[in-house]
């Protein structure tokens, strides 16, 4: 019986320094992404519409949370010229772009974070 008590206290001294592995490494309770904390889009400073004549829709593979639609919103964003705003039960990002863009300069964007464009249309 003994042995048993001394089996269970080893298996929860196992968990619990796991545990704080984890925690210390930012991973309890992480998203999908792999990150304990959530991610906050970050805002574009020009929210005039008319200042953007090009329109895509983006579609994305690889987006499961809000994290990673926070983290794609936050690459296109990051492009000179472009207001993005990502819908992740769709998939996809509706992008407004001062110039007109290519598949190749949102794949660009997205290169490294996991996420990879799927298709691209022009919204009307």
């Amino acid at each position: 019986m003994s042995t048993v008590i001394i089996i269970a206290g080893i298996l929860l001294i196992v968990y619990a320094v796991y545990g704080t592995v984890r925690k210390a490494r930012g991973k309890a309770k992480a998203s999908c992404c792999g990150t304990g904390e959530t991610v906050l889009a970050k805002p574009v400073e020009d929210t005039d519409e008319s200042h953007y004549p090009y329109r895509y829709h983006v579609a994305v593979d690889g987006m499961k949370c809000s994290n990673c639609a926070a983290n794609v919103q936050n690459a296109f964003n990051g492009i000179d010229g472009v207001w993005a705003t990502v819908n992740l039960g769709r998939h996809r990002a509706e992008v407004l772009a001062k110039k007109e863009m290519t598949e190749e300069a949102f794949a660009s964007a997205l290169a490294g974070t996991g996420y990879k464009v799927a298709g691209i249309s022009r919204a009307e």
